[in-house]
């Protein structure tokens, strides 16, 4: 079986959930690995990082132009990299760009495509991905069946391997682009400078209406900063203009994995449930000893979250220093 993985490069480094990515294909007992870098620039940097994963070759698609992003054109290319690897499977990270790409690396390889996977499994040679359904309330088991298959794999679920002593050769893959595959592009992306992403963090401190006002904020911007966590919000607090959208957790926002999830003031509705119940480890805070996030989680407290936060933080300080 032959598998290709999409790498994603972005501000001259690739992102963690690729490598990750590595290691679902290893799960699904690849018998040989390649790699597919799309870039404007494939400087020495980024093929020596791809190189140190452990794959068998890399295939290298420069184009000036993907200095802006283009779902059209980077699916042409990551399909055109799938058949020069002659590939069985398409692995792509689900990151915000890797939902877009897959399901048009899907359409070009007239593959069966299932997002989001969170696990896989081999039975009768079969290959077996589990899909979240119902917000996170179930999963399903899903056979793809064309001989084609293309998987997004949902990030922080895979643990990348430290880096490996890799020789794959690199192969300059020419593309040939139209006018229209760049007639859309992502010309800008605006980032929180200096904070993590909550998609790829292994630690989150998520906050929800029990803060009682952005006011507050600054206790759970010191938990986190103790931890060295990302900062997440609920759909309520990111309705009420406290914090950004790029922060909230959920259906209707970001979709996290980490390590460890740290809940306080949230009350745990399904909508929230569904973007962090796969999260390995899970901490609640509320003073409502019936909210649903105490269904959930592995360790709850029910108190005051202003009387439990400043002697978490310092706790969390000494254990970390």
């Amino acid at each position: 079986m032959n598998i290709l993985v999409y790498f994603e490069e972005r501000n001259g480094a690739i992102r963690k959930p690729s490598f990750e990515a590595i290691e679902a294909a290893k799960a699904i007992g690849a018998e040989n690995i390649s790699a597919v870098i799309v870039t404007a620039n494939a400087s020495l940097s980024i093929t020596d990082a791809v190189k140190k994963s452990g794959v068998s070759k890399i295939y290298s698609i420069e184009e000036s132009r993907f200095t802006h992003y283009s779902s059209r054109a980077a699916g042409k290319a990551v399909a055109e990299a799938a058949k020069a690897a002659n590939a069985d499977v398409v692995i792509i990270p689900a990151t915000g760009r890797g939902k877009d790409l897959a399901p048009r690396v899907a359409v070009r390889l007239e593959a069966g495509y299932v997002p989001d996977v969170t696990s896989f499994s081999i039975e009768g040679g079969k290959i077996l991905a589990i899909h979240p359904v119902y917000a996170g309330k179930a999963n399903v088991t899903i056979e793809v069946t064309t001989p084609k298959k293309v998987y997004s794999t949902r990030p922080n679920l895979w643990k990348a391997s430290k880096e490996l002593s890799g020789d794959a050769s690199v192969e300059n893959l020419t593309v040939v682009f139209d006018e229209k595959d760049f007639a859309e592009q992502t010309k800008e992306l605006v980032l929180s400078q200096g904070k993590l992403d909550v998609a790829e963090a292994d630690i989150i401190v998520t906050a929800g209406r029990g803060m009682k006002g952005p006011e507050n904020w600054g206790l759970i911007e010191n938990l986190a900063s103790a931890f060295g966590a990302a900062i997440g919000a609920s759909r309520a607090v990111v309705d009420a203009g406290w914090r950004s959208h790029s922060e909230q957790v959920g259906q209707t926002g970001k979709t996290v994995s980490p390590n460890l999830y740290v809940a306080i003031g949230v009350s745990g509705a399904i909508q929230h449930l569904a973007g962090m119940s796969s999260s390995k480890t899970i901490v609640a805070i509320n003073k409502d000893a019936n909210a649903p996030i105490f269904g959930v989680c592995d360790y709850g407290i029910v108190g005051d979250a202003f009387e439990i936060l400043p002697l978490l933080t310092e706790e969390v300080k000494k254990v970390k220093h």
